[in-house]
């Protein structure tokens, strides 16, 4: 099985596609399915070694600088699309960076400090972005800062303190987790499936017409991808994971800002995240297949 993983993605992606009517209706089982996979994840994971590094702090101030930045530059030319790159750049790691991230090889623990820090970043910042640039000033601060929470935090911190006590009190169970910790990787495959029939639903329902601007928007989208793994990759090298850093900065969780998206902006403007789901999920395919070659060829030596 391991040997055909980095078709793994790609065959999800096509399924979303071209099942996306029957897969839909799997999408109220997606928080359980992510929530799993990130118990799996954790088990692995040494708190004692989580501490909040420059590499977090570099990786934040990107977030921040960029996401202002790019909304500020596309505003003059289509506010659509700038709220769009925007809520694609702010939007926090995915929850299934990690068991990607275990697969390539990264530094777990860098991973999950980064994972929960640019979550709870995520939380504090983008209410006040909505007062300022979205479509529903009537929604308060502390409403949207409550609703991002009830989002975000049980689907991390339960699996996460769950995980934690696991390893603590029950350290025979946690070894035989460890043991099969690659399920985490085929759980976000499924999960993976149903974000995509989402996606393509949205796509369908919400994109009849502007075909332009859907161009444009497929273009933004795919340049966010590039920059966002491009930067995180340059920054992770300096400390010491090329891998964890483009994983922390390139792997959105897209369902979330989807949702803030709708929420607090224009709800066309979701479709940008819609689009970077397809993108950064080929590019994690292709970097698996790169491992893959590595491992064969040093067998073969």
């Amino acid at each position: 099985m391991q040997r055909y993983r980095s078709w793994i993605l790609p065959i999800a992606i096509l399924l979303g596609i071209f099942f996306h009517d029957y897969i839909v209706e799997l999408a109220p089982a997606l928080p359980y399915l992510i929530a799993v996979m990130l118990f799996f994840s954790f088990n692995s994971l040494d708190v004692r070694k989580m501490h909040f590094t420059m590499f977090d702090f570099w990786l934040l101030l990107f977030q921040l600088v960029t996401s202002t930045a790019v909304y500020l530059l596309l505003r003059p030319f289509n506010e659509i699309i700038a709220e769009g790159a925007f809520i694609t750049v702010l939007a926090p790691t995915a929850a299934a960076a990690i068991a990607v991230s275990l697969i390539l090889g990264a530094n777990i623990s860098m991973m999950s400090t980064y994972l929960i820090a640019c979550n709870l970043m995520v939380a504090l910042v983008a209410p006040l972005s909505f007062t300022l640039i979205g479509s529903h000033p009537d929604i308060s601060f502390w409403a949207s800062f409550f609703a991002i929470l009830r989002k975000v935090f049980p689907l991390l911190i339960a699996p996460f303190i769950l995980a934690v006590l696991t390893r603590w009190l029950w350290p025979k169970a946690n070894e035989t987790i460890n043991r099969h910790k690659n399920i985490s990787f085929y759980l976000w495959a499924v999960s993976l499936t149903v974000v995509i029939s989402r996606a393509i639903e949205l796509l369908l329902t919400q994109f009849k017409e502007h075909s332009m601007m859907f161009l444009w928007m497929v273009a933004v989208s795919i340049f966010l991808c590039f920059i966002q793994f491009f930067v995180g990759h340059r920054i992770g090298k300096r400390y010491g994971d090329y891998i964890a850093g483009g994983q922390s900065l390139g792997q959105k969780n897209t369902v979330l800002a989807i949702w803030m998206a709708q929420s607090y902006l224009n709800p066309l403007c979701s479709i940008v995240p819609t689009l970077y789901v397809i993108w950064q999920n080929l590019y994690n395919s292709f970097q698996m297949m790169q491992k893959d070659r590595r491992e064969n060829k040093a067998v073969k030596a």
